[in-house]
């Protein structure tokens, strides 16, 4: 699917959702094509909660990599998110519409569906032990300056630094997997 029909169907799930697309216009959100389901392996599950989460075979593979190497340097790394359909990505919209929440809130830490890294199955959320989950608290953590240090070396780039141009807030937590060319 090419960016202009990507853009297009992106339009109209937040039409269906009752958002107005001008709410994201001015962000300049790049669109993600979503990977096709028969190319996700499931990667990591959940011990509590048994929820599986999937990537894309070499990211996967690189995510499996980098967690040894962590796990080897004495730091704890797990996944609480991956793989994200363009259907999952509005569910979870609606949740914070349930819960009263404007879009202009919402988009800084929830990406439309359609411009979520999560649909091309290369991104993962990363959580350490002790931690709660997808906050600014995990960039305070020993996991974050080994991602920092060492993320890269497996593919890894932190997608959402302070100040990033798309306007989302600051989330240490996000990376998604971009192989370097040998």
């Amino acid at each position: 699917m090419n960016q202009a029909a990507l853009k297009i169907r992106t339009d109209l799930m937040l039409h269906d959702l009752g958002i107005d697309p001008q709410v994201i216009a001015h962000r300049t959100l790049p669109y993600f094509e979503e990977v096709s389901e028969h190319l996700l392996e499931d990667t990591e599950t959940d011990a509590e909660t048994g929820k599986v989460y999937r990537l894309i075979s070499p990211a996967a593979a690189a995510w499996h990599q980098m967690k040894q190497q962590a796990a080897t340097d004495g730091v704890g790394i797990y996944l609480v998110s991956a793989y994200r359909s363009l259907d999952y990505q509005a569910g979870l919209i609606r949740i914070k519409q349930q819960a009263g929440i404007p879009p202009e809130a919402f988009f800084t830490s929830l990406a439309p569906p359609g411009c979520s890294e999560h649909h091309t199955g290369r991104a993962v959320d990363i959580n350490t032990p002790g931690c709660d989950e997808v906050t600014g608290v995990f960039g305070e953590t020993d996991a974050f300056q080994w991602l920092k240090t060492h993320a890269a070396r497996f593919g890894f780039v932190m997608s959402f630094p302070l100040n990033n141009p798309w306007g989302f807030i600051y989330e240490p937590w996000h990376w998604c997997w971009h192989p370097q060319p040998k």
